[in-house]
């Protein structure tokens, strides 16, 4: 009788649960939507504030290029600081473990915040690049850390729905950013540094509240080698005592990781029985920033101009289009442990692929055949449906899923440097990518959305409802479908419950 309502209550959504997914991607997830987006709406101003610091200090103003090179570094100082932080994952969550990392990045959130809050006082346009550099390092621990702590507390039956929470929680700090940069509200001479500073709040009720909450248990049992710790996690995490079934889970994780150690960035890329594993994390996530998503929100503005939309009216067309990016993450919620995570993929990336070749179409013919404007339009709302649905929430999501405790920080290093490398890579180039194609510029975003697609099709497998030991297996087999001897050689050193082999 006791172990049929175990098996009842199963994957049921507890109170502490809930609130620790609640509280640890809006503390870090947010922040890093709203980072993304806030300072869009106030560059111009922003701009200006440069302008007048310069001049105050050497009574001549800034050359357009000195400007544009400031306001460049401004902006890029956030993905590189993403980099940075996605560099320090590994060692961070072994030594402080998952929930002790998003409290200590906090630090890189409520500094920076005070510093670019005082900036216009202080007339320092230097406090505020420095301060980007900083929530770029908070956003590249956040992005990945975020993943793996909710990964690591869901049971397997809501493992993605909790997995895509991160996301929904970056679209919705976007769409507020969004908001709050309308110049009703914050995008104006006195708001803006307001608008700015207001990222400290986030990370603020963070630190109150996430030091009431459970570990990871795998992180405790794994690594911290406290059994008693991690049954009593676990046991909070549920709602009930029956957690003797997943806990002999974890203890098989254990085990390998007590086989193998703790597998470096250098041994994760080295280690073929991990190639696939390693390959997939690399297409997936450079997939998802070079499919163009950026440049997609880049271009938005211009689109909504040709189409007719009043230059006064796109701020509110483009807060709609955050708005649909947030509607679309949360079916993306409910329908993950549907569908699975493969279907999202695939669906998803084959819309953008579409979406990509009617707009470039579009854009082609916008001065030549009447309602063009409209069919572009009408692609950008389309891609975000689609890049909402599978690969922006679906990648982080996977590196959980698809590595073992032993070596997953090293696979969310190697993701987050993937991913924050191609957003550095695609905001700097495409620019000009865009003079020297013009209409033509998003082929090449949907040459990659078809490759990705292709990619998962024939690669990655369904991993919805899995334990992580079972979609090792399913690895295991495709790890050594291309295995010879000097392979199996190179890997007598690695046990094979450490390995998969």
């Amino acid at each position: 009788m006791e172990q049929q309502d175990a098996i009842r209550q199963e994957g049921k959504l507890t109170p502490v649960l809930a609130l620790a997914t609640l509280i640890a991607a809006f503390g870090s997830s947010f922040q890093y939507g709203y980072n993304v987006a806030v300072i869009n709406s106030p560059a111009e101003l922003m701009k200006d504030f440069y302008n007048e610091t310069y001049s105050s200090r050497t009574h001549e103003y800034l050359s357009e290029f000195s400007l544009t090179w400031l306001w460049s570094l401004s902006v890029s100082m956030f993905p590189f600081g993403g980099f940075l932080g996605s560099l320090m994952v590994g060692p961070l969550v072994n030594k402080l473990g998952r929930k002790g990392t998003l409290l200590f990045n906090n630090i890189f959130s409520i500094v920076p915040a005070i510093l670019m809050g005082c900036s216009d006082i202080a007339r320092s346009f230097e406090m505020i690049i420095v301060s980007r550099l900083l929530v770029g390092i908070c956003a590249g621990l956040s992005s990945n850390v975020v993943p793996m702590y909710l990964g690591e507390l869901a049971p397997k039956n809501m493992r993605g729905a909790l997995g895509v929470v991160p996301q929904l929680l970056i679209t919705i700090g976007i769409l507020v950013a969004q908001i709050f940069g309308l110049r009703s509200l914050l995008a104006n001479k006195e708001g803006w540094p307001v608008l700015l500073g207001l990222t400290g709040i986030p990370a603020a009720l963070q630190l109150l509240l996430l030091p009431f909450f459970p570990e990871s248990p795998r992180y405790l049992l794994t690594q911290r080698k406290d059994p008693g710790a991690a049954r009593r996690s676990l046991r909070r995490l549920r709602g009930w005592d029956h957690v003797d079934a997943e806990m002999g889970e974890i203890e098989q994780e254990a085990e390998a990781e007590r086989a193998a150690g703790v597998v470096s960035v250098p041994k994760l890329l080295r280690v073929r029985s991990l190639r696939w594993q390693v390959l997939s994390v690399i297409v997936l996530m450079g997939g998802q920033q070079l499919s163009g998503v950026n440049a997609i929100y880049y271009y938005a503005d211009q689109i909504y101009l040709k189409a007719g939309v009043g230059r006064q009216d796109v701020q509110y067309a483009t807060v709609g289009t955050g708005a649909v990016n947030v509607l679309m993450t949360c079916c993306a919620v409910f329908v993950v442990e549907l569908l699975g995570r493969r279907a999202l993929l695939l669906l998803g990336f084959s819309v953008c692929f579409i979406a990509c070749c009617v707009l470039t179409a579009a854009l082609a013919l916008q001065d030549m055949v009447t309602g063009m404007s409209y069919v572009s339009i009408t692609c950008v709302i389309a891609y975000v449906i689609g890049h909402a649905l599978g690969p922006s929430p679906i990648p982080a999501l996977l590196i959980t899923e698809i590595f073992l405790q032993s070596s997953r920080p090293a696979a969310y290093m190697v993701g987050g440097s993937v991913h924050w490398l191609s957003n550095f890579a695609v905001g700097l180039v495409f620019p000009f990518i865009q003079v020297g194609l013009g209409a033509y510029s998003f082929i090449i975003f949907a040459a990659i959305c078809l490759l990705t697609t292709i990619y998962t099709f024939l690669v990655v497998p369904e991993t919805k409802g899995k334990t992580f030991m079972e979609i090792n297996h399913i690895f295991t087999k495709r790890n050594k479908v291309s295995d010879v001897d000097p392979v199996k050689e190179e890997l007598k050193d690695y046990p094979p419950t450490a390995l998969g082999q």
